[in-house]
């Protein structure tokens, strides 16, 4: 390593900082002319695997995607500048079913693979450092070398460029957790607030003690299986038997329901033709409106009708039986309404049963004006639900339910070119096309039948008061239910200026913008950090979900365009572009 030589410091070893480095040595041949280049990889965890996917972790801790649809690899059709460099899927790799939901360990060992692979790839003349220690701040002008400050180290690295790939982040608490933590301290209750439920302390849950949980997404379903499983308790078919360990776990959420469960049957027939009311013609009108567009008013309109688009074709062109149109017909009398109302008219006059209409909100808010009676139906109640929601997504007859998921897939790659649209997009993302495997879902009601799991119902508020903390829904008036310890069962919000990363804070405070929801704005052409003028700095990248052109995921299902890979693959090329620039102009 000299400090002479063209350098680039990627901060962060996991998904996304390995596909970037198998992007540069995908373009390097092409793009790539200097003498000579150090990457440093600075990460405190393995490279590859990361923090999330490392092998230090319960084993029984799974992935939420079959071991088919994961795949670190390009294909045909990610729409980049860039050779595809194609590979094996996880289930390919591992030799194992496709349909498997594999844990997070052998995920790690294949991240680690593909790391090593990637490394391999590049060109004799590129040396890969890794530094496993944290990246405290980055200094330098705009137009200068960078310089990047790790702990533990009295010297910084110098960069050409620095491109921030940090994945998921902790943050400080919100105002709201911040007074729930006060209370707990100065009444000797516990709080444990929005963490990865992997690296969270939960042994002061005692057993047989009530606990309560805001939160029904996969964060929970961690928690439900490290407080079960984790503690010694089995299941024996449809039966959990416990080990008398576990605490009582009380779940409520916004939604009050848990995720939608994994799709659990394979794709046949022809896909919907995506995108064909929201492709990239449509973002162009909308990121060339002058006064800007508002998501709910500009926005949504298109994804309703897309997501619908997408369900119809496949209800028409697999079940014509259940129709009451021929689809040219109804195809082109769908394409011509704009208007929800006409549209909701049309489909109630082609589509006789109900259960085989898409309605967006119902899927949204299942328990929305919903009341029961008493908590014990509350319970029956929601078992059905989640049985509903089991046997649905286990039977090919309602196919419509994958095509919107390939429709929600089109929809995220086209909307990340927006930027922050805000939080809610990426929750009802989340909820319908990123849920639990259908097996958790099962655990889950084998838990509740065992007394080990209660539901709480929708719109669910906690209040600390009287030394305790309450927590009660609409969902059964009257009702609530007292507890000593909270949990917070989600992720931290991806905030810049809450984040505890020293070198994201030191960002912000230097000048970073940031969205109104906290994200950090980035040029969505190639992932430059905007400063609060909105110039890119031509030195510093940023990529992730703390960013306004976040992504469903740093790996995809293989064939589904994979909006990660384009990003990756743009970043890659403006880095090796710059770099030889950089080689010309020294050379000159």
């Amino acid at each position: 390593m000299s400090a002479d030589r063209p350098s680039v410091v990627i901060v962060g070893a996991g998904p996304r900082g390995t596909g970037l480095i198998e992007r540069i040595a995908a373009n390097a041949p092409e793009l790539y002319t200097g003498s000579g280049l150090d990457i440093h990889l600075v990460d405190p965890h393995p490279p590859g695997a990361g923090r999330i996917w490392r092998a230090a972790q319960s084993p029984l801790l799974w992935m939420n995607s079959h071991a088919e649809d994961v795949t670190m690899f390009t294909d045909e059709t990610v729409t980049m500048t860039g050779p595809v460099a194609e590979g094996p899927t996880l289930h390919e790799w591992a030799g194992i079913d496709g349909r498997t939901f594999a844990d997070r360990q052998l995920q790690g060992a294949y991240l680690s693979w593909f790391h090593e692979r990637a490394v391999a790839a590049l060109p004799p003349s590129v040396t890969v450092h890794h530094h496993p220690r944290r990246a405290l701040r980055v200094s330098g002008p705009r137009e200068g070398r960078q310089q990047v400050w790790l702990e533990g180290r009295p010297r910084p690295l110098p960069a050409d460029l620095v491109v921030l790939a940090l994945g998921h982040l902790d943050a400080e608490l919100d105002p709201e957790q911040d007074e729930l933590a006060a209370y707990a301290r100065a009444h000797g209750l516990l709080h444990l607030p929005p963490d990865f439920t992997a690296d969270t302390d939960l042994s002061p849950l005692a057993p047989g003690e009530p606990v309560l949980v805001r939160g029904f997404g996969l964060a929970f379903v961690d928690l439900m299986v490290l407080l079960t499983e984790g503690r010694g308790g089995r299941h024996e078919g449809g039966t959990y038997v416990p080990s008398g360990r576990e605490p009582v776990l009380y779940v409520g959420s916004r939604r009050g329901v848990p995720y939608h469960s994994k799709i659990g049957y394979d794709w046949t027939g022809d896909r919907p033709p995506l995108p064909r009311f929201l492709g990239p013609a449509e973002v162009d009108a909308l990121l060339a409106r002058p006064e800007g567009f508002d998501f709910r008013r500009d926005v949504w309109p298109l994804v309703e009708k897309e997501l619908g688009f997408a369900h119809y074709h496949r209800l028409f062109t697999v079940h014509p039986e259940r129709t009451a149109l021929d689809w040219s017909v109804f195809e082109e009398k769908y394409a011509a309404t704009d208007d929800p109302a006409g549209r909701a008219a049309l489909v109630a006059s082609a589509v006789p049963d109900p259960a085989d209409r898409l309605d967006l909100a119902a899927l949204d808010r299942p328990l929305e004006g919903v009341r029961y009676g008493s908590f014990d139906e509350l319970q029956e109640g929601l078992r059905d639900y989640v049985e509903d929601d089991l046997s649905r997504s286990h039977d090919p007859a309602y196919s419509p339910d994958l095509a919107v998921f390939l429709g929600l897939l089109s929809v995220y790659g086209q909307l990340v070119r927006l930027g922050d649209i805000g939080p809610w997009w990426h929750g009802f993302f989340s909820y319908l096309a990123s849920g639990p495997p259908g097996p958790r879902l099962r655990q889950m009601l084998a838990l509740s039948r065992a007394g080990v799991l209660k539901f709480l119902g929708a719109d669910l508020t906690v209040a600390a008061e009287d030394g305790v903390f309450r927590a009660s829904s609409p969902t059964v008036p009257g009702f609530s239910v007292e507890a000593r310890a909270l949990v917070e069962a989600r992720l931290p919000e991806p905030t810049v200026g809450r984040a505890r990363d020293p070198l994201l804070r030191a960002l912000h405070a230097d000048g970073a913008a940031e969205t109104p929801e906290g994200l950090l704005r980035v040029d969505p052409a190639d992932g430059r950090i905007l400063d609060r003028a909105g110039r890119s700095h031509p030195r510093r990248f940023a990529l992730g979900p703390y960013t306004d052109a976040r992504t469903p995921g740093a790996f995809t299902r293989p064939r589904t365009g994979g909006p990660a890979f384009r990003q990756n693959d743009a970043t890659a090329r403006a880095t090796l572009l710059f770099l030889r620039e950089l080689a010309g102009r020294a050379a000159a």
